[in-house]
């Protein structure tokens, strides 16, 4: 059922780049639209959850709230990665709390009826009174865990709440493909290879600036010094994705100026100073270059908070744990540079008089992709 609210304009959005408004205030600040957006978006789209890196053992199961929904990310004893509604069919119980690794089956700490880790009931006691473990009106068959709708993709696991949204790979076939020469083995680095930023700011605004160079020069400087704003170009894919790429990646090095990392294999030359970052909408970030990758997880807390979940990982197990910790501590000084503007956009939300902004049809067509794919969304949403 659609959010009872007045309806923010999102027709000016729609409109070409050169003409186009951008989201309206009420969508960075109002939880109410948000709310709406949680529904139209979030929820009926490939959103962004975890990273199979998690649970990375048969067993491991960790305990998700998304969007308020309490999910289980479990990897079943045959390795297969699954996710589930985080609660017991009897009474609604929550299943598991705290991340652990399932020995045998998932016990509900209630009333102790347990499911197999590909979510099947395989145990009710005494149900049918004291020493009974069966009942004719409990069809085990019938009880499993309810499992949400998912699907991993560089490692990232994306989940459709709605189940209606068209089936992953035919959605972001086009994706898939530009990236087709790093469809290999990726293997996260560990705990050295992983951080979290928090964020006082609406999650799309992350979004927004992760598509765009145009800020690099003023936000990145030492970046910007040998990856210039004129070495970048946009990606911009109507109704699918958008972001920006450069020519000019510079491959990280050892401290005895070796490559640090060993390239991706069978990459072709666009790729020897080549890199691409792209938002797979509505909040997954990914960047890839020869030697390493990365995935940034976006979690919408609330209209006003987001927690960027960053990962990083390479073409082998066995890199160097020293050279992987700098690489890590370079990537969070990046990522975090971005935080002042991001709450900055965040807190000029509350300017009445702001329209959504206007966009350079030249350096800004990466952002407007993203809030005409949002704007239609709501109005799908809102038939």
């Amino acid at each position: 059922m659609a959010i009872n609210l007045t309806p923010t304009d999102i027709d000016s959005v729609q409109r070409p780049v050169e003409m186009a408004n951008g989201l309206a205030n009420a969508h960075y600040i109002d939880p109410q639209v948000f709310a709406e957006e949680s529904e139209a978006v979030l929820k009926a789209t490939w959103a962004g959850l975890a990273v199979g890196a998690d649970v990375p053992n048969p067993g491991n199961a960790k305990p998700i709230s998304f969007l308020g929904i309490p999910l289980l990310l479990l990897r079943d004893q045959d390795g297969d990665l699954r996710v589930f509604e985080n609660i017991c069919r009897h009474r609604g119980m929550q299943l598991v709390s705290e991340a652990k690794t399932i020995e045998g089956a998932i016990r509900c700490p209630y009333h102790s009826w347990c499911y197999s880790t590909k979510g099947m009931l395989v145990s009710t006691p005494h149900v049918g009174g004291a020493g009974h473990n069966t009942h004719p009106s409990i069809v085990k068959e019938d009880l499993g865990l309810n499992e949400v709708r998912s699907h991993v993709w560089r490692d990232v696991v994306f989940i459709n709440i709605s189940g209606t949204a068209p089936k992953f790979t035919d959605f972001h076939a086009d994706l898939i493909t530009r990236w087709t020469e790093f469809d290999c083995p990726i293997f996260h680095g560990g705990d050295d290879s992983k951080f979290d930023l928090e964020l006082t700011a609406n999650y799309k605004l992350a979004v927004e600036n992760y598509c765009e160079s145009y800020h690099l020069p003023w936000v990145h400087p030492g970046l910007n010094s040998y990856s210039r704003l004129e070495d970048h170009y946009n990606i911009v894919e109507y109704g699918k994705f958008s972001g920006q790429g450069t020519l000019v990646y510079r491959q990280f090095k050892a401290e005895d100026g070796s490559a640090a990392f060993p390239d991706f294999p069978k990459l072709s030359e666009q790729w020897n100073e080549g890199a691409e970052y792209i938002t797979v909408y509505p909040n997954v970030l990914l960047g890839v270059q020869r030697d390493h990758a990365f995935a940034i997880v976006l979690e919408p807390k609330a209209h006003n908070k987001t927690v960027e979940h960053i990962h990083l990982y390479y073409a082998s197990e066995t890199t160097d744990a020293k050279n992987r910790s700098v690489n890590t501590k370079q990537w969070k000084e990046v990522f975090a540079e971005d935080i002042f503007v991001v709450q900055g956009m965040q807190s000029g939300r509350y300017a009445p008089s702001f329209d959504g902004g206007r966009f350079s049809p030249v350096m800004d067509e990466p952002t407007h992709c993203y809030h005409d794919w949002v704007a239609r969304k709501i109005a799908t949403y809102r038939g």
